[in-house]
């Protein structure tokens, strides 16, 4: 009987990313994401998992964000046992951010009980930092190019994929057919990371499609940053940067560096308010110092590319609170990345009003977050409960962002040595999805499916 592949997440919306793969018996399951974003999406992280967790074998993430391995405590939980099988920089960054995302789930859960703004009563938690740290217990750290067993009768590698540190593009080969999944697929220009491995050869490719139905702006986005900042502190006001602790901390930090030695930045503080980057932001110097395999050459032994003098690292809460009442101007960089939760919320909710601060959105920002509301000129946004505000500047700097634009996800197609049998778009909004499908029957004259939740699929031999 031929492999088949089943979307558990990761379709008609860009979070969530679960794909199970099965083969003579044998259940991987390939990320293990957490749904984000509307309401109808994060009720699913509450729904019983639509498999046996007991009956999956392992469990194969591409790489550390939430939307890829963030429901892996709550499978563990539902009875899942099996090996997770990682590079070796997923999980030193898993170990950040699964037991600050339990530690965060159990704060917003004691929050809304205290507030009695939550529907439920009380309001639990998903999983708890208790939970994330025995779901760690499960990591198998395997390196780059090195083919390793998951289950029975499969056989997979990691390659780079230079989206975050340690992401990986991943090949599974079993029942006589080659699967490539591109997990999130970063950029030839991101600052410091290898670019994308090819494809090679597959029968079958898994992409995403984040960015399928549009391209980054052109390079101007850092100076962009620069002037946003310079009007901002001009007016005396505050620039909130809303950034994923992990990697977009670091490319940002990165250009601010660079800016900082040109002298295009204002004599103004930056604080770094996110106890999560600050450890992602240890493990990304160590990869620099190190030679990490991922990491680009020329920037080997570079971990000074990612310091900054003005920097103030802001470790504990009260530290946090104190930054939110300051007076003058300063940059202010905190998680999470869409405004979905963290301490940058408080920051908006305390800076929002104002029309002389602002708010450089620097990532993507899924349908039904805060982000997003900001993105599309929302003029007040709901935060714990209340409605704020929305006078401060709001700039979309999405040139930041480390996904793969859509002409970028053709060109990697484009390395595959043969025509797959198909290509199967995900992680990616429904508009998203379709438009790249359609750019790859057009343009590549391949196949292209846009599967729908728990469509289950076949993956012949080719013929």
């Amino acid at each position: 009987m031929a492999p088949t592949y089943t979307p558990f997440g990761g379709v008609g919306t860009v979070t969530g990313s679960r794909h199970l793969i099965e083969s003579d018996g044998s259940r991987i399951l390939l990320d293990c994401g957490l749904f984000q974003g509307l309401k109808e999406f994060r009720q699913r992280n509450w729904e019983p998992f639509p498999a046996d967790a007991a009956s999956i074998d392992a469990v194969v993430l591409t790489h550390a964000h939430l939307d890829h391995c963030g429901y892996l405590p709550r499978l563990v939980k539902e009875g899942f046992s099996g090996p997770v099988y990682v590079t070796y920089d997923t999980g030193k960054l898993m170990a950040v951010v699964l037991p600050d995302s339990g530690r965060l789930l159990e704060e917003e859960a004691g929050y809304a009980n205290r507030k009695g703004y939550s529907r439920h009563h009380p309001a639990l938690a998903l999983y708890t930092e208790d939970d994330a740290w025995r779901a760690l217990d499960r990591l198998q750290p395997v390196g780059f190019d090195q083919p390793f067993t998951p289950a029975p009768g499969f056989e997979a590698t990691f390659q780079p994929a230079g989206h975050i540190l340690g992401s990986a593009i991943t090949r599974l080969h079993a029942g006589g057919v080659t699967l490539v999944a591109s997990g999130d697929l970063g950029r030839d220009e991101h600052p410091f990371l290898v670019s994308p491995a090819p494809i090679g050869e597959a029968d079958w490719v898994i992409i995403e499609s984040t960015y399928g139905d549009r391209r980054h702006m052109e390079n101007s986005t850092v100076e962009r940053l620069a002037d946003l900042i310079t009007r901002t502190a001009e007016r005396g006001g505050v620039v909130v940067i809303p950034a994923f602790a992990v990697d977009r901390t670091e490319v940002v930090l990165f250009h601010l560096h660079h800016l900082h030695l040109a002298g295009r930045l204002p004599p103004i503080p930056i604080y770094l308010d996110s106890p999560m980057a600050l450890d992602a932001l240890k493990i990304y110097r160590t990869a620099l110092a190190d030679e990490a395999a991922d990491i680009s050459r020329e920037f080997w032994g570079r971990a000074s590319v990612l310091d900054l003098p003005a920097l103030e690292e802001v470790v504990d809460t009260q530290g946090s609170k104190r930054v939110s009442r300051r007076n003058g101007s300063a940059v202010i960089i905190a998680g999470a990345g869409m405004a979905s939760g963290g301490r940058v919320v408080h920051h908006l909710k305390s800076f929002l009003p104002d029309p002389r601060n602002s708010v450089a959105l620097v990532g993507y920002q899924a349908e039904g977050t805060r982000g997003r509301q900001l993105l599309e000129g929302a003029t007040s946004v709901k935060i714990h409960g209340q409605y704020v505000r929305v006078r401060a500047e709001v700039c979309d700097l999405n040139g930041f962002s480390v996904h793969a634009d859509s002409d970028e996800l053709i060109e990697w197609l484009r390395t595959s040595t043969r025509e797959p049998n198909g290509v199967f778009i995900t992680h990616g909004e429904p508009a998203a999805a379709l438009a790249l499908r359609r750019r790859i029957e057009s343009e590549l004259d391949w196949t292209g499916v846009t599967p729908t939740l728990f469509e289950r699929l076949s993956l012949s031999r080719p013929s």
